[in-house]
């Protein structure tokens, strides 16, 4: 089988040895990209050349229109089209823009864009036009076109489907991290700020599987889940039992959890450094259905972000203790008084909420293409706006919550830049709040 593989790259044409992928590691950056016709049909043969750092390397366009380079050493790169391989009748949307400058972080992917069609008056070297993508961009498709950061994206028909989709998966991803969240709050009205920490605390368990111990991704990926589960557990049996012992109020627990996800975030960062890591670095197979762009990981991650949503809603509602949690949740005092042992199910609560988060962490880390040591703090809000978009203490309502965030995420970004998408989420949260204070799902309460 080697040797097959071998003699097919000997025999293959210089522009399709020039695009084997790169993978990034921790000695090793890649640059990539790319190009397509203005029909949008993959462009080959077109030759690159890079510079920089006292290298001078060549790339050529693959069949699929794609190329990519390892460089060694971290810096500032100039790419440059060779205008004669363009195709016939071919040219660059934004000739000013080449060459162009990228700059390369050892560990990570960054692309250099060249889309081709008519030459627009707009742009500059320091845009990124459409026609190609970062490699390293969160949740991005290898062939998908990236829109450009500083502007909204332009709207058609497909690209509504496909950030629908995009916007269903993100939400499913980030539902794993907030039903646990806000069985959390349920259980015992502490809204947990460390919850984000649980989330990086998987990604990088996953990191260290695969990379550093060379295990499979998916045993990575279950022994993170294991010892994630686990910290819950040893969270709760070291602080929180014996803070609710103490009857300390939720207000100053929340501070403790304020300080624990400051101490967590700073001890990932000591250990891991600031740099993205990938949990795996071969990039991502592009899968084309019903014209549809995904990355194979994407979709395998939300199969099993479903499967484990499902597993979560048969705990809930067809195991007894299920049925004791929820109890619980509705009226703590009630479920002691009628023989459950609240105290237990907090533990499995905590126990099973921080397994989620570690689950979510690993699918987010392949969903991104990279995690790092604040990954978890910087969604955490968008998990607090799904647990209260969709109703507190309720795992249908972070769900749901979820879902409705991931596709205001995802369909902003045709109204304001990709850049503020995050903030579009919390705009909307605030808006239906002022509607719906309960959420999509709670119940009204009275006050007072």
């Amino acid at each position: 089988m080697l040797l097959s593989v071998l003699a097919a790259l000997l025999a293959a044409s210089p522009a399709q040895a020039a695009a084997v992928a790169c993978a990034a590691d921790p000695a090793t950056g890649c640059i990539g990209g790319t190009i397509r016709t203005a029909g949008g049909e993959p462009a080959a043969g077109i030759a690159l050349t890079i510079t920089g750092q006292g290298l001078t390397l060549e790339a050529a366009t693959g069949a699929d229109g794609r190329w990519s380079v390892p460089v060694t050493t971290a810096g500032d790169y100039e790419v440059a089209v060779d205008d004669t391989t363009l195709p016939a009748g071919e040219s660059l949307r934004d000739p000013a823009a080449n060459p162009r400058t990228v700059t390369v972080r050892l560990g990570s992917s960054v692309g250099a864009l060249f889309p081709l069609g008519a030459p627009t008056t707009g742009g500059g070297s320091g845009s990124t036009p459409t026609g190609g993508e970062p490699s390293d961009a969160p949740g991005s498709d290898p062939a998908v076109a990236a829109p450009d950061s500083s502007k909204p994206s332009s709207i058609t028909g497909q690209r509504v489907a496909q950030q629908v989709i995009n916007g269903i998966v993100f939400g499913l991803l980030l539902a794993l991290a907030s039903v646990g969240l806000s069985l959390i709050y349920g259980t015992t009205g502490l809204s947990n700020f460390a919850h984000g920490e649980q989330v990086t605390l998987g990604a990088l368990l996953a990191y260290v599987g695969c990379q550093l111990l060379d295990l499979p991704l998916l045993v990575s990926g279950t022994v993170a889940v294991l010892v994630g589960a686990a910290s819950g557990w040893l969270q709760d049996a070291a602080i929180w039992h014996p803070l609710r012992t103490r009857r300390i109020g939720t207000t100053q627990q929340m501070i403790v959890t304020i300080g624990l996800s400051m101490a967590l975030q700073y001890t990932y960062q000591f250990f891991f450094g600031g740099s993205p890591l990938r949990i795996v670095t071969a990039n991502p197979k592009p899968v084309r259905i019903g014209g549809m762009l995904f990355t194979q990981q994407s979709l395998i991650s939300a199969g099993i972000a479903i499967i484990a949503i499902g597993a979560v809603a048969f705990f809930l509602v067809r195991t007894r203790t299920g049925r004791a949690t929820r109890a619980v949740s509705d009226n703590p005092a009630l479920a002691a008084a009628s023989g459950i042992t609240v105290e237990r199910i907090v533990r499995i609560v905590w126990t099973l909420g921080a397994g989620l988060a570690a689950l979510g962490g690993v699918l987010l880390g392949l969903y991104f293409n990279a995690t790092n040591w604040n990954m978890g703090g910087a969604i955490l809000l968008l998990m607090f706006a799904a647990v209260t978009l969709g109703g507190l203490g309720t795992a249908w309502g972070a769900l749901v919550g979820s879902l409705v965030i991931g596709l205001v995420v995802e369909l902003s970004t045709f109204v304001i830049p990709s850049d503020m998408r995050y903030a579009g989420a919390l705009v909307i949260l605030i808006l239906v709040l002022l509607v719906r204070p309960q959420g999509i799902l709670g119940r009204a309460e009275r006050i007072g």
